[in-house]
């Protein structure tokens, strides 16, 4: 004989309100065989992260992008370049 199962009044995946005699969550779909368990009163669906969660250190992880490419070589390049076409310039208006 299969157990009667009563759905939790919140729902523990989404956190909305479920009817009482509900088969699933009216806003996710949450259900017994997907989400809901035994002990689903017990548990507050918030997931937030343990006390030695370091804020500062997961966006700098999460968030510091590519690293940036070193331009100096390219504009020191770039001046010797421009001082000789401007020397090679000089020379020939001469």
């Amino acid at each position: 004989m299969k157990k009667k199962f009563t759905p939790p009044e919140v729902c523990p995946v989404c956190g909305e309100g479920v009817p009482r005699n509900a088969r699933a969550c009216p806003e996710c779909g949450a259900d017994e065989l997907s989400g809901w368990k035994d002990d689903a009163y017990t548990y507050d669906g918030l997931g937030l992260p343990n006390e030695d969660f370091d804020y500062d250190e997961f966006v700098a992880r999460e968030f510091k992008g590519p690293p940036k490419p070193n331009l100096r070589g390219i504009w020191i390049a770039t001046a010797v370049l421009l001082l000789l076409v401007s020397l090679l310039a000089l020379l020939r208006s001469q």
